[in-house]
């Protein structure tokens, strides 16, 4: 199925969710790398307000080229980038915070149980960081510029952004394991 979202995602909506839809979105979307990641958990244990709200908030894996002109941020090109370098830290991230959606590319290892109830992972094709940037109407704040500029959170205002496709569910199911699994029998039948 194919849905149009808008974000704050709300429970329900990432509930009805199956693996293989296509989604597309319209609203804010943060993006989060390594660093990023890691200093919002810092912050957490430290008991730390952060400076973003994570409550049904959606996370894009990237790094995106952005540059000031007219004294307001373009954003040139923001694909996604690799998620499973997020996978060890999404548990604790989904324990703290309500995220609803994470964005990236090529699944993500071991947090499918996190994500059971709650969360979606909706995979982007890499690649694609032009068309990525078409769909990126405004970046209306940057948070944490000292962690450089593909490692700081952008909130970026988006619209029809995607395609975007579920890649796990909050159902436990994952894409990226059914292919792997369905591919091994191929490979198994041509030996």
């Amino acid at each position: 199925m194919e849905y149009h979202l808008k974000t704050p995602l709300q429970k329900e909506e990432i509930l009805k969710l199956d693996i293989g839809d296509v989604i597309y979105l319209t609203g804010t979307i943060l993006t989060a790398r390594d660093e990023a990641h890691a200093r919002i958990l810092e912050l957490t244990e430290k008991q730390e307000e952060l400076p973003f709200d994570l409550e049904g908030a959606v996370i894009y894996h990237c790094g995106p080229l952005v540059q000031k002109k007219n004294e307001k941020w373009e954003v040139i090109a923001a694909g996604p980038t690799t998620s499973a370098r997020m996978s060890k830290m999404t548990p604790l991230l989904l324990k703290n915070y309500n995220v609803s959606a994470l964005i990236g590319k090529g699944g993500m290892d071991g947090v499918t149980d996190t994500l059971k109830g709650k969360c979606a992972y909706l995979a982007f094709t890499g690649g694609c960081a032009a068309l990525a940037a078409e769909n990126i109407k405004n970046v209306t704040n940057v948070h944490w510029p000292d962690l450089g500029m593909p490692e700081a959170v952008w909130e970026l205002e988006v619209e029809n952004f995607g395609p975007l496709v579920v890649g796990i569910d909050a159902k436990c199911n994952d894409l990226f394991s059914e292919i792997e699994e369905k591919a091994g029998k191929v490979v198994a039948g041509l030996r």
